[in-house]
Parts: structure tokens; C-alpha cells; sequence
């Protein structure tokens, strides 16, 4: 066998890692709305945990692996800046969504919040000059009609969640930067320098919210840090770590796209633990919303 095919042999095994990685992580994030509802402290709170509590872990694993792993130090200060502003980017993306998911359901937090392939790509396109087509335009024009759909036609746009709804577009916005920036870092530095600088960075800029926004910072309950310790370990550190690992082999854009399988699996999980029901509308917005984005994937 040529060195051509093996080579072409290695790279396909480790795409196909890499999406397996990519799976399992999003499968591992999509449970973290259902921790957010049930932790016993608010949204900001939840959110600084969520990073800080991942740190040790993260610190641990960077060290087990360092000397078995190819990585590159910064080599001044823009790359520093390089290395913070994911985490800056994932601190305004887990405020808007925990936000969201205390003022409007499970699904519709989760689902607006995956809107982030639609905001790679004008992203690429407004950043790289990635050129955007007329599938991709038709893709994002079905994306916002379902969106209407999901909140039951036009009449229905102006009830009670519209203000929660909104918050996870935002989230989208903010984890579409967060998605573009680890795409561009990660052929240089290692998953695990990535995530220790993008969470610390996301620690700090959630500490000081948390502080003047939440009456309660800290869990009075086992049971609460049981839930904190969860998201921070499974949701975090496990799903996170993944979905940057396999960012090392695939395309930000269609990493994004097959993420979408979150609100698929958080629907279910906060039907099934948190009595949420799927409503007709609901589950055929969803539907539509999904495929607008696949359409403009393809373009």
C-alpha cells in the first residue's frame, strides 16, 4: 500500500473519530438544560458553576496528557487574546440560554439556541468572505418561518415567552462566535489549552454577574451541587471537550449542523423528567426550523 493510501486510510479513521467524538459530545451537552431547571441557584449562578467547577478536571487531564499531545504555546500577547475570547463568547452564550431557560420551554430554548449554523455561516461570510448562496438564503428564510410556526403562527408572537425565545437567538449569536473562534485556534493549540483558557476566561467574566444579579450563589443542598457537579462535569468538560477535539478534523459549519441533534434529545429528556409536553405546532415548527437549516447548510 501506498504512503497516499495510507495516509488518506488515517485520515478517514480519524474523521470518523472525530464524528463520533462530535456525537457523543453534543449528546453529552444536550442534557444541560434539564440540570439548568433543576439547579437550586438562578441562571448566573448556574452558569459560573458550570465552568468553574469543570476547571479541575479540565487541569487534570491537561496535565495526565501533556506529554503525549502535540500542542504550541502562545507566543504573545494577541495570542493570549486569541485564547481568551472564546471564553468570552461562551460567557455571553450560557447567560442568554440559562436565561431563556427559565423564561420559555426546554424545547424552544434549545432549538433557537442551535440557529448557531445559520450565524457560522453569515459569520464566515462577514469575517472570511465565505460566499453565501441563494440555497443558503432559501434555507435561512424557511429557518425563520419556522420559527413563526413553532410559536404558532403570527398572532401568537407576542405572548409570554416571546422575551425567552429571544434570549436563546441571542445565545445562538454569541455560541456561533464561540464555534468560529475555536475553529480558527484549533489548528494551533491543543483541545485541552483550548478549554482551560476558554473556561477560565468564561469563569471570569461569570463570576461578577452572578454576584450582583443572583440572591442565591451558593447550593444549600447536596442535591444541588450533585446537579452543579453534573453539568460541569458531563455537560462541560465531557461534551465540551469533544465537540473541540473533533473541531480539529471537521469544518466549524457542519460541526455545528450535526449538533442539532440538542434539542431533539433535550425535548425528550424535559418531556420525560420535567413533564414538558411537545405540542402539534411545537413539534412541526421544530421539524421546519431543523430542515431551514440543513437547506442552508447546503448552501
Amino acid at each position: 500500500m501506498s504512503d497516499t493510501a495510507l495516509g488518506s486510510s488515517a485520515s478517514a479513521s480519524a474523521s470518523r473519530l472525530a464524528l463520533v467524538a462530535l456525537l457523543v459530545g453534543g449528546v453529552a451537552i444536550s442534557g444541560s438544560p434539564i440540570f439548568v431547571r433543576l439547579s437550586e441557584v438562578g441562571p448566573m449562578a448556574t452558569a459560573f458553576w458550570r465552568v468553574a467547577l469543570a476547571l479541575l478536571p479540565l487541569l487534570i487531564w491537561a496535565k495526565a496528557t501533556e506529554k503525549t499531545v502535540a500542542d504550541s504555546r502562545p507566543a504573545g500577547l494577541a495570542d493570549y487574546g486569541l485564547l481568551v475570547l472564546p471564553g468570552v463568547f461562551l460567557a455571553a452564550d450560557l447567560a442568554a440560554w440559562h436565561l431563556s431557560l427559565h423564561m420559555t420551554s426546554v424545547a424552544n430554548a434549545t432549538l433557537l439556541a442551535n440557529l448557531a449554523p445559520i450565524f457560522v455561516t453569515l459569520g464566515s461570510w462577514a469575517l472570511f468572505r465565505a460566499r453565501v448562496s441563494g440555497v443558503f438564503l432559501a434555507g435561512l428564510a424557511t429557518t425563520l418561518a419556522g420559527v413563526v410556526v413553532l410559536k404558532g403562527g403570527p398572532g401568537a408572537l407576542g405572548d409570554g415567552h416571546l422575551a425567552g425565545d429571544a434570549a436563546a437567538v441571542v445565545a445562538a449569536v454569541f455560541y456561533a462566535g464561540y464555534i468560529l473562534s475555536i475553529g480558527r485556534l484549533r489548528s494551533r493549540f491543543s483541545t485541552s489549552r483550548i478549554m482551560i483558557w476558554s473556561t477560565a476566561s468564561a469563569a471570569v467574566c461569570l463570576l461578577p454577574l452572578a454576584l450582583l444579579l443572583e440572591d442565591s450563589f451558593i447550593p444549600v443542598a447536596l442535591f444541588g451541587w450533585a446537579i452543579l457537579i453534573g453539568l460541569a462535569l458531563i455537560s462541560h468538560a465531557g461534551g465540551q471537550a469533544l465537540i473541540i477535539y473533533a473541531l480539529a478534523f471537521l469544518a466549524p459549519a457542519f460541526s455545528s449542523l450535526t449538533l442539532l441533534l440538542q434539542p431533539v434529545v433535550a425535548a425528550v429528556l424535559a418531556w420525560v423528567l420535567l413533564s414538558e409536553p411537545i405540542g402539534l405546532m411545537q413539534a412541526l415548527g421544530g421539524t421546519v426550523v431543523l430542515a431551514g437549516i440543513m437547506v442552508a447548510r447546503r448552501g
